[in-house]
């Protein structure tokens, strides 16, 4: 008879995240795992016929994390604001999470980053259209410019490469916030990428 596995899939599953979370998605190894459950190799491939499919498992950890954080921060008071404050801070929490989620994620996930965009986008867009007087196409193009400022600023934070502090970063968001919200409502077309850009400029060197 063989021997009784001694370990659920769900304890192997975050022997692995916390394994990421101290070194990185690279430090997975069945090595690693039975080490960490203090057992040899062995009960991983009870569940998992590969350590990729393991690895697999701590993407959607990771994604499920995201997508509460997201959610938590649609209670704020204002919850545009709280999602992009949620966001900063699951990059500044979890940076070997987001690293594997959004910057590195396994071979056939594609797109993580731009998924994040559009979830994040669907979550907040009705929020945008109320509080800001957009429509949702509007709604969607606002969110999208922040969100890649966002973005810019998570990967800084997560490669250890961010210079700016936590009110530096509220100050830029802020900057953003008003001038994209401002140029959205007062160029014609420019929600639709229907405008003189040659004559605006022109007026914006004048002043």
């Amino acid at each position: 008879m063989p021997p009784k596995v001694k370990f659920k899939k769900e304890e192997i599953i975050e022997a692995a995240v916390n394994i990421t979370r101290e070194k990185g998605i690279a430090a997975v190894t069945a090595r690693e795992v039975g080490a960490a459950l203090g057992v040899s190799s062995r009960p991983l491939f009870t569940y998992f016929d590969t350590v990729d499919e393991l690895k697999k498992e701590v993407w959607h950890f990771a994604k499920n994390l995201y997508e509460d954080c997201v959610k938590d921060g649609l209670k704020s008071e204002i919850p545009f604001l709280g999602v992009g404050q949620n966001y900063i801070r699951f990059a500044k929490s979890e940076p070997e999470l987001y690293k594997y989620l959004f910057l590195n994620p396994p071979d056939d996930v594609k797109g993580s980053a731009m998924d994040g965009l559009k979830l994040s986008q669907n979550l907040v867009r009705e929020s945008l259209m109320q509080i800001y007087h957009m429509d949702g196409d509007t709604a969607d193009k606002y969110f999208r410019d922040l969100w890649l400022v966002a973005y810019s600023l998570t990967t800084l934070i997560v490669t250890g490469e961010c210079p700016y502090t936590d009110e530096e970063i509220s100050a830029l968001f802020t900057e953003f916030s008003v001038s994209i919200c401002k140029a959205y409502k007062e160029i014609p077309g420019l929600p639709d990428g229907n405008f003189d850009k040659e004559a605006i400029f022109r007026e914006l060197v004048k002043k």
